[in-house]
């Protein structure tokens, strides 16, 4: 120790020596850059945030404001939206806590009782998806609702009470906490990142005004980053701690080392080549424990690490192992080199699409199904492999098998005449063919059928639809089912469907089937004819006269009257058979003794048995459409789609091998995994419910029913599956799969014979109309994969003269055999055992042979009412069944309460099918590697199958396995004996994901028991440097609390040791929903420059909302309704904000917080036109037209709203009439200039409205002199637009007293840029794009013409001038770039190459000035058809380089560009000095050529600029002078607007 010291002091010692180090005044390291981002509202109290981590007690109320078992992170859910939700509801005055009662207010509890006696006869409360309920099996009881704080006295004094109502069953009793004095302590999150990127300098674009610094950074806070930073080895914390007289050489020692390791000078491209595998040398020469911090300190401080890294050796060793393994994943996953995938449990995590709060999520998910595992006594691999199980099927789009007799094929390719020409090989499908073109192949690979009623409305639009694929020679076989009258005694004289079944099958034998299809397709024709005829008589009698002016609106009409009423008729079919057959004996073909009727039932039988719902029915390779996709007049594009589809799973299976030539078309569709004999929604439906069965700690007798009543749901599960006796098919229980059938039985003993007391035989027979069925068929069936348990769910109380039955059933489970027990159960399901139980003879008379009776008579007589008892509590309290209400369960998941005829025999084989073939099967493969007795394995698969079954359907779990881990792979291994997360890394060292997943997986690491493998996977061969910014990714493993202990420390981004020559600029990296601004800076975060700061930079942002998007659709077309306006509010205040839906998916976004909101379709033209039809992703009932939505977590929340146009607006349009019909611009403006009355709007209605864009506090100060020339030089009101999302704190405190002095008016506009639109990661690109990808939602409807003016930008004239300008039908007009500045023609890149070619005579238009008629523009969907092909151009690097200047041009054939006089934009680098006399606006432009910064340029290029600037500081500086009198400050501030 003592050497290593004396080392350290002769270090110190050589470096005092250096008079460029030490000296008396040392100076300080660069300074520290902190970000930190808190949200608008206050903090809630701890106690409610600390239930995070607490499971929920059994007596408190059901769910709690977060989730239970989740790791330790920072406040990830949040009660702030039940807080929100509690504030909404006004208390009594002076109350801390109070209840509602149906409308009545009381915060006294001796009031309770009087509130409730006539509540039920007020309206009863909505109440949210998410409100906490006290758990009580009665829902229809009057509902309490209190508003208090948990931990508080008046919340236990309340709690108490309500409580025990609730146990006793008289309330529903519903806790919403409710804080009456919020902490002032604002809500500091984590879950964000901050990037420090370095900026070109190329143009000087930073403000000469001078840069201030935070210097209050507190002694305490440097002294603990003091004891963090590791400098080169360095502990310079410890070494002051040691020596403390030599603190000033310490703090020498450390600036010379951060300088000497920051070095940034670029690197040689032989440099840049390896230095990916450079990383990963360094990160392996780590110990394991500290490998994830040097690879997070690569990449989040790569720029002044990339020097260092050059001097690493590569081993061999390292570039062959990572080399192999790339190989490995590029053959099985597709993963190629420098590519990032994250692995949870085989669950693939991405990055960019996941945020850490749906990582959260998915964590607590696999960690109760994990827990859940581990207490079934699976431990670590075995328990990993039950994890990466795919246990959901891989397709919901399940097909019914259509090997059925009862279609009748209308045409069959594979023997069929027409076809012979085609080629018969499935290798043919693997020929090229040009797109869209569709393959024609001697195969039934295609197959329509469809499920018709003939005489049902619109049959004929169906057939004609099937006609025409057959008309065209589509290679499609079309059949059909007939669903027809199965009523012997009816006949084709009196059913027009029998009518044209008989014609149908007499064609179809004396012609050909395909001349019978054609036939009944005229009869249906026939009868639209005929009406059509019927009505236009009707009509030309009432409007003799008026014909002629109306014959096409009559048409029109009448042609929709007949859609709504073409029935078939039997004279249509005998008119046809008349006119097409006239040698027909049409009477023997209709009649009583027709020989056609053959088949008559098969249809309808086929149909009902196939479970599929109304008619009609179309179905492709057996998968019914659903309705959106049933509209006749987009089925032929549906069919066409499903076609080309299935053609790709061809193309497949005989690339892989699954299809030959040998193989019959119809049978291998047909054995795929998705398809069954019945299509029942309730089982095969998407949402389901399941129950787990974790073992109890201790062991509980099912017969004790005091005890049992006393268990929480969890343990009630795990007794009953533990005690549960089964009835299996073969008495040594070889079956895995668990199958449990509950037949809750009802009606034992409902009627009671008044003369003699006998019970009636009806309610035996009702007993087993159920399960009896089953058990019937039982002995039959072959699959030796199912048993079956009962449980008794009786609907009158539970007594030993009406349980006789029940009890005799139980005992014989628990003392017969199978064979016995199945004999004995059969005879009790005969009527006429049921008729004589009911007459009084015991149940003893129908043992059978080979039954031991004595047990089964001695168990019988001592089985008494508690195991009845325990099943009918497990029923209703778990099952949530009313009594007497039956209901399957297969493996845990609850299938009902099902209705007496809902579930037939082919229910079960479906449902043993799909819960077998999915997860069963699978589970009870490894089960059986386990070792298990047969008994015990049937259980762990029952058991093991609920807990995989009931986590969420996501994407298919990878096995992502490494060949070699020695050399490339970070292993960390988990705490033995626990359950682990299995958790695999690939990720470059070098790369954007590398500096998000470095610090996350460190949190990981700290939080959760993981074996990670986090393999490198460098890439090769780089140009350029891969990183250039620094990083932060704020994600707290736990709270951290301050110096004082008491009160959590907020997270913070910190920068330390940064270099000071480059430029930087801070850009927050936040999860999609936020709507994040800066609101406290003392620096241009834009451009921050560590060389003129004095101090700390500190920055400043605020959660300013939280997003609720969505997708709306017309329920008729299916497509966006464009100009669609909807609005958000809450319940104090209905109308908040509003929106408009884009074409694009119909998105559209609404800025809201915390809380429960109301979505309505906003007032005018909106709510005229439309109706809300039905949401999806909503809190409220989705027939309701007022659409609730609670925000009560940090996660997206995306809902789906289907609307449709109100009867009689049938033909309205939104955007025809929206801006200029009766409601037009007052609606709009009355809305969005909230600070102007109605009576000024209509005076003030010829408004100029200018809209810019500025980022940094130069272009602000630009902008603010752009607005000045704007007002010098119009008389017309002005209203500016700014973009909100880029702005500084300094502008936004300047603005409103800008807009005092001059008399302008301003809104503040927010979009974020929608999460399926192609991403910018580049802060200049982001806001080029935000200048023309959103111009049509971003204004409301009421503004018609909007000019967008570039923030350095003079306007020399009046701009009313450029509003009115006739732009000639063009959605915008644009100046098109100067060309007589000649010395500048090297520099025209558009007089070349891609753009001359494309452009053709058209000019190239510059984007720093351009008028939009918003009208046009919404008209045309020019927004959307600039998404569209920014979409489509922007993942190419090279394309859009000039992002809101080249996708309009590029689009200048499909989206028309009106050319503005050139006098309009005057720039110096591109028109000449002659041309400046004319100049209305002058631009400064960069010059490629000088590249003089735009200050100097400004002030030699305008001379009114100075001027301009100077007036604007002499405000600014006045503005500062009022600060230290907030009062008077307060009083000169305008109310502005913000969307």
């Amino acid at each position: 120790m003592a050497g290593r010291a004396l080392s350290v002091l002769l270090l110190l010692a050589l470096l005092c020596a250096r008079p460029s180090v030490c000296g008396t005044a040392p100076a300080s390291s660069s300074q520290p850059v902190t970000a930190r981002l808190a949200a608008k509202w206050p903090a809630t109290p701890l106690l409610l945030e600390a239930r995070l981590n607490s499971p929920t007690p059994p007596t408190a109320p059901h769910g709690t404001c977060t989730p239970e078992s989740s790791p330790a992170l920072l406040p990830f859910e949040f009660c702030q939206g039940y807080v929100q939700i509690a504030a909404d509801e006004p208390p009594p005055e002076g109350c801390r806590a109070f209840v509602v009662i149906h409308e009545k207010h009381t915060c006294k509890t001796n009031e309770i009782k009087k509130l409730l006696k006539k509540a039920t006869k007020r309206p009863r409360p909505y109440l949210f998806k998410g409100d906490h309920k006290f758990p009580t099996f009665k829902e229809d009881g009057p509902v309490v609702v209190l508003y208090a704080e948990m931990g508080t006295k008046d919340f236990v004094k309340f709690h108490k009470i309500l409580s025990e109502k609730a146990q006793k069953e008289e309330i529903v009793y519903v806790l919403r906490h409710y804080v009456q004095k919020p902490v002032s302590r604002k809500m500091y999150l984590s879950g964000y990142s901050v990037e420090l990127a370095i900026k070109s300098t190329e143009y000087k674009a930073v403000d000469d005004t001078q840069v201030k610094g935070a210097n209050e950074t507190k002694e305490e806070e440097d002294e603990e980053e003091e004891e963090e930073s590791d400098v080169q080895g360095f502990l310079f914390g410890k070494l002051k701690q040691i020596y403390p007289d030599l603190k000033n050489n310490l703090k020498e020692f450390k600036k010379h080392l951060i300088e000497t390791a920051n070095n940034m000078e670029p690197l040689k491209v032989w440099e840049l080549q390896d230095l990916s595998f450079q990383a990963a040398a360094r990160i392996m020469s780590t110990p394991v424990y500290d490998a994830l911090k040097v690879m997070k300190d690569i990449a989040q401080n790569f720029p002044i690490r990339a020097r260092s890294l050059t001097r690493v050796t590569i081993d061999k060793e390292m570039r062959n192992e990572i080399e192999e393994n790339q190989k490995h994943f590029h053959e099985t996953l597709g993963i190629q080199p420098g590519e990032a995938h994250l692995f949870l449990n085989g669950l693939p995590i991405d990055l960019d699409f996941h945020d850490p709060f749906s990582i959260l999520e998915t964590l607590k998910l696999e960690g109760k199904v994990m827990h859940g595992l581990h207490e079934l006594g699976i431990k670590e691999e075995t328990l990993s492999k039950f994890m990466r199980l795919h246990i959901h099927p891989t397709d919901n789009s399940y097909a019914l098998d259509i090997r059925h007799s009862s279609i009748v094929w209308i045409n069959n390719i594979e023997q069929d005449h027409s076809y012979s020409t085609w080629p018969e090989s499935y290798q043919e499908l693997l020929r090229p063919t040009l797109p869209g073109v569709l393959q024609q192949i001697r195969r039934n690979l295609h197959n329509l059928v469809l499920f018709v009623d003939p005489v049902q409305e619109d049959t004929g639009d169906y057939m004609k639809v099937a006609e025409l694929f057959y008309h065209y020679n589509v290679p499609l076989r079309i059949g059909i089912v007939f669903i027809l009258n199965t009523k012997e005694e009816i006949d084709g004289n009196e059913d027009a469907g029998i009518a044209l079944w008989r014609s149908f099958n007499y064609i179809a034998e004396e012609y050909d089937t395909f001349q019978a299809f054609t036939s009944i397709i005229k009869c249906l024709e026939t009868c639209v004819i005929d009406q059509l005829r019927e009505l236009m008589m009707k009509e030309i009698e009432v409007t003799r006269n008026t014909l002629e002016e109306k014959s096409t609106d009559v048409r029109e009409l009448m042609y929709h009257e007949v859609r709504d009423g073409n029935v078939l008729t039997v004279d249509d079919v005998k008119d046809v058979l008349r006119s097409e057959y006239p040698n027909a004996d049409v009477q023997s073909i209709l009649g009583v003794y027709s020989e056609h009727d053959e088949g008559r039932k098969a249809g309808a039988t086929f149909y009902k048995k196939s479970g599929l719902g109304p008619l009609p029915q179309v179905l492709f390779n057996g998968v019914p459409f659903n309705r959106d996709e049933m509209d006749v007049e987009e089925l032929e594009t549906v069919i066409l789609q499903r076609i080309i589809d299935a053609t790709k799973f061809f193309q497949r299976a005989v690339f892989m091998g699954l299809l030959n030539d040998h193989m019959n078309a119809i049978d291998f569709l047909m054995d795929q995994n998705n398809v069954v004999s019945r299509i029942n929604p309730i089982i095969l439906g998407a949402e389901r419910r399941y129950i787990h069965f974790r073992p109890t700690s201790v062991p509980f007798d099912a017969e004790d029913f005091s005890t049992f009543s006393f268990l929480d749901s969890q343990d009630k599960s795990a007794v009953i599956s533990d005690n549960m006796k089964y009835l299996t098919k073969k008495d040594n229980f070889a079956d895995f799969f668990t199958y449990r059938c509950s037949s809750m039985t009802s009606n034992e003993q409902e009627t009671v014979e008044q003369e003699n007391g006998k019970v009636s035989a009806n309610t035996l027979t009702q007993y087993f109309t159920f399960f009896g069925l089953y058990l019937v068929l039982f002995p039959f069936k072959t699959s030796s994969h199912t048993r079956v348990g009962i449980l008794n769910n009786p609907s009158s109380k539970i007594k030993e003269s009406n349980t006789a039955i029940a009890r005799g059933i139980l005992t014989a489970f628990l003392t017969q055999n199978n064979s016995n027990l199945k004999s004995f159960l059969s005879k009790l399901s005969k009527e006429e055992t049921a008729k004589s139980l009911a007459a009084g003879t015991k149940i003893t008379k129908f043992l059978i042979p080979g039954m031991d009776g004595n047990t089964f008579e001695k168990k019988y007589n001592t089985l008494g009412l508690d195991l009845i008892k325990t099943h009918q509590m497990f029923c209703q309290e778990v099952l949530k069944l009313l009594p007497g209400q039956m209901a399957v369960m297969s493996n845990g998941r609850v299938l009902g309460p099902l209705d007496e005829n809902e579930f037939s025999a082919e229910d079960f084989d479906l449902l043993e099918k799909i819960t077998y073939s999915t997860s069963a099967e699978k589970i009870k493969a490894l089960v059986k590697e386990m070792g298990n007795s047969s008994k015990s394995g049937s259980d762990l698969v029952m058991k093991i199958d609920a807990l995989l079954s009931s986590l969420p359907k996501t994407e298919t779990r990878q096995d992502a396995e490494l060949l070699k881990e020695q050399h490339s792979v970070v292993k960390v291994n988990p705490q033995q004996n626990e359950p682990f997360y299995d958790v695999i890394a690939i990720v470059d060292p070098l790369t954007r994901e590398a500096q998000k997943m470095s610090h996350l997986l460190i949190v990981l690491k700290d939080v959760i028991n993981m074996k990670l493998r986090l393999f490198l996977n460098c890439k090769s061969k780089l140009s350029e440097l891969p990183l250039k910014s620094f990083y932060r990714f704020v994600l707290e493993p736990e709270l951290i609390y301050g110096i004082n202990k008491h009160l959590p420390s907020e997270p913070v981004a910190k920068f330390l040791e940064l270099p000071e020559s480059p430029l930087l600029t801070l850009n927050m990296i936040t999860p999609e929903s936020w709507l994040v601004e800066a609101v406290n800076s003392s620096c241009d975060l834009d451009n921050i420059h560590l060389q003129e700061v004095k101090g700390a930079v500190i920055a400043e942002y605020e959660l300013e909302y939280i997003l609720l998007e969505g997708h709306c659709f017309d329920v008729a077309t299916g497509q966006p309704p464009r100009g669609l306006q909807f609005t958000l509010g809450t319940k104090k205040n209905p109308v908040m904000v509003d929106t408009i839906v884009m074409a694009n998916l119909g998105y559209f976004q609404l800025k809201a917080n915390p809380g429960a909101w109301t979505l309505r379709l906003r007032k005018g033209r909106s709510e005229e036109i439309y109706q809300v039809f039905s949401h999806e992703g909503t809190d409220s009932v989705a027939d309701l037209t007022d659409v609730t939505v609670v925000l009560n977590n940090f996660r997206s929340k995306i809902i789906k709203i289907q609307v449709q146009k109100k009867p009689d607006k049938i033909n309205e349009d939104l955007l025809t009439d929206g801006t200029t019909g009766k409601y037009g611009n007052l609606e709009s403006l009355t809305r969005f200039s909230e600070g102007i009355p109605t009576e000024e709007s209509e005076k003030k209605s010829d408004i100029l409205n200018i809209f810019s864009v500025a980022s940094g506090h130069l272009y602000e100060r630009f902008l603010r002199i752009m607005m000045l020339s704007v007002l010098r030089h119009t008389k017309t009101p002005v209203k500016f637009w700014f973009l909100k999302n880029y702005l500084s704190p300094t502008f936004k405190d300047v603005i409103p007293h800008m807009a005092k002095k001059y008399g302008f008016n301003y809104e503040l506009v927010q979009y974020k840029w929608p999460r399926w639109l192609y991403q910018q990661t580049e802060k200049q690109r982001i806001i080029w794009g935000y200048k023309i990808l959103f111009l049509d939602v971003l204004f409301p409807l009421a503004v018609d013409k909007i000019i967008f003016v570039d923030a350095d930008q003079i306007v020399r004239s009046d701009l009313k001038e450029l509003r009115d300008l006739d732009l000639n039908g063009a959605p915008y007009g644009y100046t098109p770039f100067c060309d007589s500045r000649k010395e500048m023609d090297g520099y025209r890149f558009w007089k070349s190459g891609y753009w001359a070619s494309h452009l053709g005579k058209r000019k190239y238009h510059i984007s720093a000035l351009y008028v939009v008629d918003l009208k046009t523009f919404r008209k045309i969907a020019a927004g959307d058809r600039l998404r569209g092909q920014y979409q489509a151009l922007s993942q190419d690097p090279n394309s859009l380089s000039n992002l809101d200047q080249d996708l309009p041009n590029n689009m200048i054939h499909q989206v028309a560009i009106k050319s503005l006089p050139q006098e309009w934009l005057w720039c110096e680098t591109w028109c000449d000095d002659e041309s400046k006399k004319k100049a209305k606006t002058i631009d400064l432009c960069n010059n490629p050529q000088t590249k003089e910064p735009k200050l100097e340029a400004a002030a030699r290029i305008v001379p009114e600029w100075i001027e301009y600037d100077s007036e604007i500081r002499k405000l600014i500086q006045q503005i500062e002078k009022e600060k230290k009198n907030p009062t008077s400050l307060f009083q000169k501030v305008l109310k502005h607007d913000e969307l």
